[in-house]
């Protein structure tokens, strides 16, 4: 196994490695920021759902703990448009780090790709220097390969978990919208 990396790494052209390198980066960045995300949103859901719960067992405001608390107890007159610019920050603040997850899900499929390119006009340079054979061919192809599937393997990823996160933020979102809406019905009897 060492063997077979230490080989390919000595066969590989340098922007072969060094696209593998980025795509090793890549991947570690999407994790992090994944579960980052992941876990601060899935708390943050927990607070709203007890704010929503307590709101629709009769509580006269949102509680302490939700998002929304900071827009509603500074004024006594509690109106749509303070909890429409809660919601607006409570969706960017949601939204954060989908951005990124999807530009390496669109992008590092073609940087491995460039990596594939580069490493398989090596391997044509070569064989034009040498008399070469279908086995140098085939080496040098499957070899080259491994920087496009590095590519798909990370897209896969980042496309999965942006997806998730996209999931989480919109079902948080629907709870403050919840509680928006029981907020403006006690304030509509008063």
């Amino acid at each position: 196994m060492i063997n077979n990396l230490i080989d390919f790494y000595l066969k590989s052209h340098p922007v072969t490695i060094g696209v593998l390198a980025l795509l090793s980066i890549y991947f570690i960045v999407l994790n992090w920021v994944f579960f980052y995300r992941y876990f601060s949103i899935s708390s943050w859901l927990t607070k709203e759902n007890d704010s929503l719960e307590s709101l629709l067992l009769g509580a006269p405001s949102v509680s302490d703990a939700s998002f929304l608390k900071s827009f509603t107890k500074t004024t006594s007159n509690i109106t749509k448009e303070i909890l429409d610019l809660g919601m607006l920050a409570a969706t960017k603040e949601a939204t954060k780090g989908l951005s990124l997850l999807s530009i390496f899900a669109s992008t590092t499929p073609f940087i491995g790709l460039f990596g594939t390119v580069v490493s398989i006009l090596d391997t044509f340079t070569h064989i034009g220097q040498t008399t070469g054979s279908m086995s140098i061919i085939s080496a040098g192809v499957s070899d080259a390969l491994v920087a496009t599937a590095s590519g798909i393997f990370v897209a896969i990823f980042a496309y999965t978990y942006h997806q998730i996160l996209k999931r989480k933020s919109f079902e948080l979102i629907s709870f403050l919208q919840m509680q928006c809406d029981a907020v403006m019905s006690k304030e509509k009897k008063y």
